[in-house]
């Protein structure tokens, strides 16, 4: 038999907290503060969001890009093309390399949406520009299948290989979704909550309570009391009220949805937290973030926008001659001293078990290869070289070389 004591019990208490949502509600709508909607600058009014944008930002934008090419299983750095001054040190525009991608990173997250203008003349690179993504629109065909866009700036249309695009969630590769358009109630919420703390706090804080006199007041006695104590909340310049004898001030106890209100701020900076995968250790700065913290931070809220910005870099800045062999990437060493640690512990392994040769561990470190390991893998005795391709052996400390199946040549010994 269902115990019917059970579900009246539930139901109070969920009839409990609809009408605490209510009395905020109801509070915020008083306030005139209920909207469904948040602007990009409102949003940014709120701590932990400007936070989380800022850190991922400033560290996508601090890493440095490199270009590389690879050419007979080999990598080479190239280090005196144009682009690399453009993306790492000055950009042409009045922006620097740093404060345009810095720009370009927050459109992303916030609005879904990144754009940098690439300025050239006669096929060279010239200059890069940021466009702030309101000022452009797009406009794209109808298609689902072969999708086609043009972008419109202050009137001017351009062909989207005009730009370097860096778009989050996107389903059709011309807009994205961001932060803001995915999260606007909870981030709504938020935003409002804060106006009306900060209705109390220029109204001093507005303490509710009673005033318990010892015998009947008058008329007006009861309105001069009511004026001073208005005048004190209201413009914030009467900071005491004279109570006369028999008068005494009893301050009520707070109300459940000034309570909520309370309990919220550290479950909404949480959930911001979680909307942009960066623990809340870290954000918080109460000293409790851990290597470990960030380590995922790093994993979670830093690669997924730098491997996209890397990928929207290839697409659209190199030439499609160069696209076989070119491609640009990032030095995230000082970001990953703890993963490099235990890489290379690995790469040992790797080498001391003939799994992996010391020019396969450069190649897959963007490094180029030396000649002294090309074709060859570690035997022991304090690092003996075998060439896999001529079967020669060569020891070091000795400066012999050997067939494998027998005899010195003595290639390397001064006669």
């Amino acid at each position: 038999m269902m115990n019917l004591k059970f579900w009246k019990n539930k139901k109070e208490n969920r009839s409990i907290l609809e009408q605490e949502d209510t009395n905020l509600k109801d509070l915020l709508l008083a306030a005139g503060l209920i909207e469904d909607s948040i602007t990009r600058t409102e949003a940014l009014n709120i701590p932990t969001l400007a936070g989380c944008v800022e850190l991922i930002s400033s560290l996508v934008a601090s890493i440095p890009i490199k270009l590389y090419k690879e050419e007979n299983g080999k990598v080479i750095e190239i280090k005196d093309d144009i682009r690399l001054k453009l993306l790492n040190e000055e950009t042409g525009d009045t922006l620097t390399s740093f404060e345009m991608k810095k720009a370009f990173v927050i459109d992303y997250l916030l609005m879904g949406n990144g754009y940098i203008y690439i300025n050239k003349e006669r096929g060279n690179f010239k200059s890069l520009h940021y466009v702030k993504e309101s000022n452009l629109s797009i406009n794209r065909n109808s298609d689902p299948i072969f999708k086609n866009y043009d972008v419109l700036v202050h009137g001017h249309i351009y062909k989207p290989y005009d730009f370097i695009k860096l778009l989050r969630h996107t389903d059709n590769g011309c807009t994205g979704y961001g932060i803001i358009e995915e999260n606007i109630i909870l981030l709504s919420v938020i935003y409002n909550s804060l106006k009306y703390e900060n209705i109390l706090s220029k109204t001093g804080g507005n303490k509710k309570g009673f005033i318990e006199s010892d015998s009947k007041l008058t008329l007006e006695a009861m309105l001069n009391l009511k004026e001073q104590w208005r005048n004190m909340y209201s413009n914030n310049t009467e900071n005491c009220i004279v109570l006369n004898k028999g008068l005494q001030f009893k301050e009520s106890q707070a109300t459940p949805t000034e309570l909520q209100l309370n309990e919220n701020k550290i479950t909404n900076g949480s959930e911001i937290c979680k909307i942009l995968n960066i623990p809340p250790s870290i954000i918080s700065g109460d000293g409790k973030a851990n290597e470990g913290d960030f380590d995922k931070m790093f994993k979670m809220a830093i690669l997924p926008p730098l491997n996209n910005l890397m990928a929207s870099i290839n697409r659209d800045l190199l030439l499609e001659k160069e696209k076989k062999s070119f491609y640009f990437g990032y030095d995230a060493n000082e970001l990953l001293k703890g993963d490099i640690e235990k890489r290379f512990k690995a790469y040992e392994i790797a080498i001391k078990n003939k799994i992996m040769g010391v020019n396969d561990i450069r190649y897959k470190e963007d490094l180029e290869p030396l000649e002294l390991f090309e074709d060859t893998i570690l035997l022991g005795l304090n690092d003996v070289l075998y060439n896999t391709k001529t079967g020669k052996v060569y020891t070091p400390n000795t400066d012999k070389t050997s067939d494998m199946k027998g005899g010195d040549t003595n290639e390397n010994r001064d006669s």
